[in-house]
């Protein structure tokens, strides 16, 4: 088994849109309710390479196996220095060490981008527990928990906040951060 973890390419959207789409209808680690078509998919992916952040595929013998990126953790400057990773990773994937190299690269690569959080929102799912492991074994603490704040499937869903400083020292920084102007209202 090879596994390979590089930067996405717009080649790569069909299956990172299908792999999203099978986790919005079928999971919770998602709250979207329809499934985003690959041009919805291009325009988050275009999102996402503005604010120069990563964003990656996996890959096993060649065939996908999955993707992970960092979007900006909020739209307020002051939050400059933070981004949320999102992983998905194909369920056949799944317990092969996909998700960790996923993670790992996209915490060298915020790193590298001098940004100084790493934040991850881990919905209730049937991989909450595996994922939650995940971010604490690389370093990730408890930050809190949102209690039954997603309605899906008939139920409520909470989602636990993990959090990774890059920079524990409190050190200020020493890069721009991400431009968030003109962020949301």
């Amino acid at each position: 088994m090879i596994r390979t973890i590089r930067d996405a390419t717009a080649d790569d959207l069909s299956g990172i849109a299908a792999l999203y789409g099978r986790e919005v209808l079928n999971g919770t680690a998602t709250f979207e309710l329809e499934p985003p078509g690959q041009d919805e998919m291009a325009r988050r992916f275009a999102a996402v390479k503005r604010h120069d952040l990563p964003w990656l595929v996996a890959e096993i013998d060649g065939a996908f196996a999955g993707y992970a990126y960092a979007s900006p953790f909020r739209p307020r400057p002051a939050y400059r220095y933070g981004v949320e990773g999102s992983i998905y990773v194909e369920e056949t994937a799944r317990g092969h060490g996909v998700g960790r190299a996923l993670l790992e690269t996209l915490i060298e690569r915020a790193r590298a981008r001098g940004l100084r959080h790493v934040i991850g929102a881990i919905s209730d799912s049937e991989t909450s527990a595996a994922s939650i492991a995940l971010h604490r074994a690389l370093g990730f603490r408890d930050a809190g928990v949102y209690r039954q704040v997603g309605w899906k499937f008939d139920r409520w869903l909470d989602v636990t906040l993990m959090q990774l400083d890059l920079s524990p020292g409190g050190a200020p920084p020493e890069a721009p951060g991400l431009d968030l102007t003109g962020g949301l209202a």
